[in-house]
């Protein structure tokens, strides 16, 4: 006698069947996504472990990313350190030239050149943003523009207008640093030295042709002033190198800890494609059986026994 199949059947492998399509509809979107599950309670148990890697990914990624920007800042006001300390060892060097020559015919216009340069160098920005005014980031570090504007202001100091704060900017978790640099400290010595250069023209008129034995020993006066200003802005510029080295190092340790814990984080995360290539293939085989046995029960209905 052909068996008959009942009710109970029909629910046992409708049951069946669905779900073998549940698990090869999570297995394919763990193929699909690369990911064991698309929210915590995926995860079991090491959905804890899990939250608190993900906290201290999302502290050490904001470290970096502060890090990066801090040294490219630190970056440019080297740059910027560096352009007022060529400025001042060229004027240096003019006056030494043309006390060597006896001959001053040039001297002002290289003088201008570089107090030209010095002024661009102490202007120098990051992201828009002036390096040397303190927190007044969107103000000239300096108004002046030639060396007469250092005889015509009240003093050297009316020619800067950064503030006094100096920024500060966290190193790592425990740690921070002064990052900043304000451009009166920068400048101020070098101003003063172009500053004698121009109050000696404004009282004696400009140096032309031949140098006097007068303008040669007020030249050679100023060679020990430019000399001490290059070394006060050398000085700066020792500092700033010796905190960018600090920050790059601490950005190369900050990457390394992202990318450790971005394998551990992995580890709990990410599938193995393998295994899970090979347990959605056994999914739509579990499948393909249940449905045909679902198939076969309806082939042996009563309905067809009867006919």
């Amino acid at each position: 006698m052909t068996r008959v199949s009942t009710v109970q059947n029909y629910n046992i492998m409708t049951s069946n069947l669905m779900k073998a399509q549940i698990r090869q509809n999570d297995v394919g979107g763990q193929v699909s996504s690369q990911k064991v599950a698309t929210d915590l309670k995926g995860y079991a148990k090491n959905a804890e472990v899990l939250t608190a890697m993900r906290g201290t990914q999302t502290r050490i990624n904001g470290l970096l990313d502060q890090t990066k920007l801090v040294t490219n800042r630190l970056e440019m006001q080297n740059t910027g350190i560096g352009r007022v300390a060529d400025a001042t060892k060229s004027a240096r060097e003019s006056i030494a030239n043309a006390l060597a020559a006896g001959s001053a015919a040039t001297l002002m216009q290289q003088l201008q050149a570089s107090f030209g340069d010095v002024v661009q160098g102490m202007n120098t920005k990051s992201n828009g943003l002036y390096v040397f005014s303190g927190a007044q980031t969107d103000t000239a570090t300096t108004s002046a523009t030639t060396m007469a504007d250092l005889t015509a202001a009240p003093s050297t100091a009316s020619l800067f207008h950064n503030d006094q704060y100096i920024t500060t900017n966290r190193v790592d978790e425990q740690t921070s640093a002064k990052t900043g640099v304000l451009g009166d400290a920068l400048g101020t010595n070098v101003f003063d030295a172009f500053k004698q250069v121009q109050a000696y023209v404004d009282a004696n008129g400009p140096f032309t042709g031949n140098l006097t034995d007068t303008q040669v020993t007020f030249l050679k006066g100023l060679l020990p002033t430019f000399d001490s200003a290059y070394t006060g802005v050398i000085d700066l510029q020792g500092k700033n190198g010796v905190t960018q080295k600090r920050f790059e190092s601490a950005q190369s340790d900050l990457s390394n800890q992202a990318d450790t814990l971005t394998t551990m984080v992995g580890g709990i995360t990410d599938v193995d494609m393998a295994d899970a290539v090979t347990r959605l293939e056994s999914a739509k085989l579990a499948v393909q059986a249940s449905a045909q046995v679902f198939s076969s029960l309806q082939a042996s209905s009563l309905l067809n026994v009867l006919k």
